[in-house]
């Protein structure tokens, strides 16, 4: 498989290292996709302590992201963020190959 490009922003990483930080045994973030949610697909997040041989593993300033293999194409050329707003704090996935959303921003249809 090419490149398929997901970044991980400084944000995300400070909010994973934060996260990690208090959750004893926890060593990385899962992000996977799944199907359901109100648009077609759902993102999950998890905390897992250890990656399978067909992850790929992000890294930034010490935090680890696993995303497994079958979940990749549908993240590719996506931007994993966490934003800390006065709706909210989330992670967020900025995923151009998204062709609807909905407005819990965890579900997206392709």
């Amino acid at each position: 498989m090419s490149d398929p490009n997901i970044q991980l922003t400084e944000s995300a990483a400070k909010r994973i290292n934060a996260i990690l930080a208090k959750q004893a045994g926890a060593d990385l973030l899962r992000i996977s996709v799944i199907g359901g949610g109100c648009s077609g697909f759902s993102y999950k997040f998890d905390l897992e302590t250890e990656t399978t041989d067909d992850d790929l593993v992000i890294e930034r300033d010490g935090a680890r992201v696993a995303i497994d293999s079958a979940s990749i194409p549908f993240l590719e050329n996506s931007k994993i963020d966490f934003a800390d707003e006065l709706i909210g704090a989330s992670f967020r996935i900025d995923n151009p190959n998204a062709t609807a959303a909905c407005g819990c921003g965890t579900s997206f249809s392709i």
